[in-house]
C-alpha cells in the first residue's frame, strides 16, 4: 500500500515540478529581458540628453582649433611692441590662455580626440618658437612675416585636428 501511496504522490509531483521549472525559466527570462529593455532605454535618453552638450564641446574645440591657427591668431594678435621675443610670448601665452579655457571640453569626447588637439596646441606653440629662432627675425613684424610665410607653404598643425573632430562628430550619428 505504501508503494502505490509513493508512486501516486510522484504522479502529482512530477507535473508539479516542471511546471514549476518551465515557469522559473520563463520568468527569469522574461526577467533579463526587461532589464535589458529598460537598459536600452536609459541608454538611448542619456544619448539623446548628452548629445547638444557633446556637440557643443566639440564645437567649442573646433573654434579654438580656428583660433589658434597661425594665420589668423598672427592676424588676430598684433604686437605691442617691436620685440620679437615679447610678441612671441604674447602669442604663446594667448594659445595657452585659449587652451585652458576650455580644459573642460575635454570630459565630453575622446581620449584620443583630446591628445590629438594638445598635440595641434602644441605643434602650433613649436611652429612659432621655430620661426623666431633664425637671427634675421629680429622684430616683432619680422616674426609675423615669417609664421604667414609658412602658413602659405603648408597646412597649418590644427587642420588635423579639426579633420579628426568631423570624423569622430560624424561617428556620433
Amino acid at each position: 500500500m505504501e508503494l502505490s501511496k509513493i508512486f501516486e504522490l510522484l504522479l502529482y509531483a512530477v507535473p508539479t515540478l516542471i511546471t514549476g521549472i518551465i515557469a522559473f525559466y520563463f520568468f527569469r527570462e522574461h526577467t533579463r529581458n526587461e532589464d535589458g529593455r529598460r537598459r536600452f532605454l536609459l541608454h538611448k535618453d542619456l544619448q539623446v540628453n548628452s548629445l547638444p552638450v557633446r556637440l557643443q564641446a566639440y564645437e567649442r574645440m573646433v573654434l579654438f582649433l580656428e583660433r589658434i591657427s597661425p594665420n589668423k591668431l598672427i592676424i588676430r594678435v598684433k604686437p605691442t611692441s617691436s620685440d620679437k621675443d615679447t610678441y612671441e610670448s604674447l602669442i604663446i601665452a594667448t594659445i595657452e590662455q585659449e587652451y585652458e579655457h576650455n580644459l573642460s571640453q575635454q570630459i565630453y569626447m575622446s581620449d584620443e580626440c583630446w591628445n590629438i588637439i594638445t598635440a595641434a596646441k602644441s605643434a602650433t606653440i613649436q611652429l612659432i618658437r621655430k620661426a623666431g629662432l633664425p637671427e634675421k627675425v629680429d622684430t616683432a613684424d619680422k616674426l609675423r612675416e615669417v609664421v604667414l610665410t609658412e602658413m602659405l607653404e603648408k597646412r597649418p598643425p590644427s587642420d588635423a585636428a579639426l579633420t579628426y573632430i568631423k570624423q569622430e562628430v560624424s561617428d556620433l550619428w
